[in-house]
């Protein structure tokens, strides 16, 4: 397979290890390029943002959402807004909630989904009823999801489920499952016991529950499923605390035979999202198995497949994927194959956050340390 070869600006030659003052000129020359036509200057204006000090950074992004006229630099402007955290954020993304921007509120809501406040349900069910925004609306149903404890939030993700177009259906299915949503099991049996587009789905969503309710359809479901499906039933059932040990070597022995045999993308993308959903969760063999194969295969479709998941567990879980990435004995392919799935995710959101992760972490770390030396290697490779 050749090598993944991405156009990216030359880093700094050494990291600071600690925020950067810069000019106001200079920061807000930054802010701008955010929108140049090209991707290397646009990289760099982020990192140089990123490195600013709070204090400064923070009133310079949040007169560029409130006050930018470029619609793109608004919506970059406040993805790094929500890295530096503090009450101007949650300020700024109650501002932009019922913005023209779609992206913008697509950033609002994935943030009212990470720092779930109860004073923004109101505001959520608002823009339930308003919000038509196809590629906008899975981020509000996820924001929605984060408040399942309110029972006023409940019927409209039980409503998402059951009606409306796929992409959002999906979403919902999926939101309930990261969420836990024990009072949506009932709803969810009948979705999970059904074969088609939402089968898959239903059935995570069921394991990651952990409902135990949920385990007797979830095993009737092995005698009548198709092959493809039995990756997400054992990972399902493994979730749910049965089995584990067999299940595990059932997908990655599922994986490996995918992956080198021609004809068997749909289960070999069956086993990946298995060992994915096992991974978010930080089950470590479940991640092993996919860095395994992931950096092993000499298949483009596998790879890219595998690259993705591995991603998705970095977005769900920084911590956990951080920590392996520290021990594992060969870091450069893995840390290549993240990198390689992380230019497939479209969420600048999630990315953000991932990045605020690593970059606290090396400027937490000491000179010279193991830690340190890793994440000068993310920050490197992932241009942030």
């Amino acid at each position: 397979m050749a090598a993944h070869v991405a156009a990216r600006p030359a880093p700094p030659a050494t990291e600071p290890s600690r925020p950067q003052a810069i000019s106001a000129a200079a920061l807000q020359q930054a802010i701008d390029r955010l929108g140049d036509l090209d991707d290397a200057v646009r990289v760099q204006a982020a990192r140089t943002i990123r490195r600013v000090p709070a204090p400064e950074a923070v009133p310079a992004l949040v007169q560029a959402v409130l006050k930018g006229t470029d619609q793109y630099v608004r919506y970059k402007a406040l993805v790094l807004l929500t890295g530096f955290g503090g009450p101007e954020v949650r300020r700024t993304v109650g501002d932009v909630i019922q913005d023209r921007n779609d992206r913008l509120r697509t950033v609002a809501y994935a943030y009212d989904e990470h720092h779930p406040d109860p004073d923004a349900v109101f505001a959520l069910l608002a823009a339930a009823d308003r919000e038509t925004g196809e590629f906008v609306r899975p981020a509000l149903l996820r924001a929605l999801a984060a408040h399942g404890r309110d029972p006023q939030v409940r019927p409209v993700l039980l409503a998402a489920v059951q009606e409306g177009a796929p992409v959002l259906r999906s979403a919902a299915i999926e939101a309930l499952g990261d969420y836990r949503a024990a009072w949506a099991v009932d709803a969810l049996i009948p979705i999970a016991r059904q074969a088609g587009p939402f089968q898959d789905d239903a059935i995570l969503a069921l394991g990651k529950i952990g409902d135990r309710r949920a385990l007797g359809p979830i095993v009737g479901l092995q005698q009548s499923a198709g092959p493809d499906a039995q990756p997400i039933l054992s990972a399902a059932i493994c979730l749910l605390g049965l089995h584990c040990a067999s299940h595990l070597g059932y997908l990655d022995r599922t994986l490996r035979f995918a992956e080198h045999t021609y004809g068997y993308q749909l289960l070999l993308r069956a086993a990946v999202r298995g060992l994915v959903a096992l991974g978010e969760r930080g089950d470590d063999q479940a991640l092993t198995t996919l860095l395994s194969v992931g950096t092993s295969t000499h298949q483009d479709d596998a790879r890219a497949t595998i690259a993705l998941g591995v991603a998705t567990i970095a977005l769900r879980n920084p911590p956990f994927l951080l920590k392996a990435l520290g021990t594992w004995p060969d870091r450069v392919p893995a840390i290549d194959l993240m990198a390689d799935g992380f230019d497939m995710v479209g969420n600048d959101y999630e990315k953000e956050q991932f990045y605020v992760t690593a970059r606290h972490a090396y400027w937490a770390a000491a000179e010279g340390s193991p830690t340190r030396q890793l994440m000068a290697s993310l920050i490197d490779r992932l241009d942030f």
